[in-house]
């Protein structure tokens, strides 16, 4: 069985670079096909998955690995009822919204948790 990483995003894209190193990383492990990673996103992180992230910081990585995401077949989770949600548009990839006991067991069931 792979090892699962799931990275955690809640630092919002308008004011931090983490969740554009976040997204690049899962991107770039996921691409070895050795680990199964999971992205989870809370709060204004959600934010990163909106088409506009013209105004990001280091939003060149927000469109050049979503796309990669995307083709991994699998949704990027994230926060049930977050408010951000409504802010969010058309997404670039899709997404399922996880409440809290949902992410949890996807934690617990993880090798490995990155939190940015």
């Amino acid at each position: 069985m792979k090892p699962r990483l799931l990275i955690v995003v809640d630092s919002d894209p308008r004011t931090s670079g983490r969740p554009a190193e976040a997204i690049r990383v899962a991107a770039g492990v996921g691409t070895w096909k050795k680990v199964e990673v999971s992205l989870y996103l809370r709060g204004p992180a959600i934010l990163s998955l909106s088409e506009y992230s013209d105004e990001w910081i280091d939003e060149d990585n927000f469109s050049r690995y979503l796309p990669i995401l995307r083709e991994w077949g699998r949704p990027v989770y994230v926060q049930a009822g977050a408010p951000e949600l409504a802010e969010l548009g058309d997404a670039l990839v899709p997404f399922e919204e996880l409440g809290d006991d949902a992410w949890a067991r996807l934690a617990a069931q993880s090798t490995q948790v990155l939190r940015f």
